[in-house]
């Protein structure tokens, strides 16, 4: 990370701090930001990536978006990787999810974290580097302190525990729903404990690799702006029968997998 992410990050946590909950959400925030990730990169608005969200959430830990790509409307732009960003967060980059042929139109729902109200800023790399930006407006806040009373012990021992599915029925070659739900606190770093009010460590998944007969589908590069317990439901297009895997790793080291059988 370098020194200007770092001080973009460190002053995103002081003001996230000071700002009271469904404070009015600040676009000048974004231009500091995207210069911080991007330094110096053209970035174009387009209409082809799709966010679809409450305009309020219910929820600052638990904020359902949806991400799309219109492969007709994008006219030959393949975006190869998507950046998601809420702006207002201390640690603004909720996931990096790199895609593959195999999800056919770009469509992913999950769950993120607000802190406060902010603009969710999604954007897309194509191969040749060149880089696209879609945004939407959220209210919603306390999402990523706060205090948790929770025992450990039991956290730990659920944690890694994965539900994954694909709808039925399946057709190859065609469209296939696809849902992963896997149990994990995903601890900010910035929540405190109860009882002795002292911060709680980070400890979150911090990548899921999905893969269909041995073949990439898409791997998240997951970060703590993910909701707790990350739910992750998207497309993806068989090519045959097979097996689809899933292989998720956390922050210290521990792995969980899952594979199911696909077939018409």
């Amino acid at each position: 990370m370098n020194k200007l992410l770092i001080n973009v990050v460190g002053s995103a946590i002081l003001l996230a701090s000071s700002l009271p909950a469904f404070a009015e959400s600040d676009p000048k925030l974004w231009p500091v930001m995207k210069e911080a990730f991007f330094e110096k990169r053209a970035m174009t608005e387009v209409d082809f990536m799709k966010i679809e969200a409450p305009r309020r959430a219910e929820s600052g830990a638990q904020v359902p978006v949806t991400y799309k790509i219109d492969q007709k409307a994008a006219n030959g732009v393949k975006i190869v990787k998507l950046y998601s960003f809420v702006d207002a967060n201390p640690i603004p980059l909720t996931a990096t999810y790199h895609l593959t042929d195999a999800l056919g139109d770009f469509e992913l729902s999950t769950r993120i974290r607000f802190e406060t109200d902010a603009f969710v800023r999604l954007v897309g790399e194509d191969a040749s580097g060149k880089l696209y930006l879609a945004s939407r407006e959220i209210r919603a806040a306390g999402g990523c302190g706060g205090t948790v009373d929770a025992d450990e012990a039991t956290v730990r021992a659920s944690a890694g525990k994965i539900k994954f599915k694909v709808e039925d029925p399946v057709k190859i070659g065609g469209v296939t729903a696809t849902t992963f739900n896997i149990k994990h606190p995903m601890r900010t770093g910035l929540q405190r404990e109860l009882v002795s009010q002292g911060f709680i460590p980070a400890f979150y998944i911090n990548k899921t690799e999905f893969k269909f007969n041995g073949k990439p589908v898409m791997t998240v590069d997951v970060n703590v702006g993910t909701a707790e317990d990350p739910y992750f439901k998207f497309n993806f297009v068989p090519d045959a029968p097979g097996k689809l895997e899933v292989l998720a790793t956390d922050n210290e080291g521990k792995s969980f997998s899952q594979e199911i059988e696909v077939k018409s």
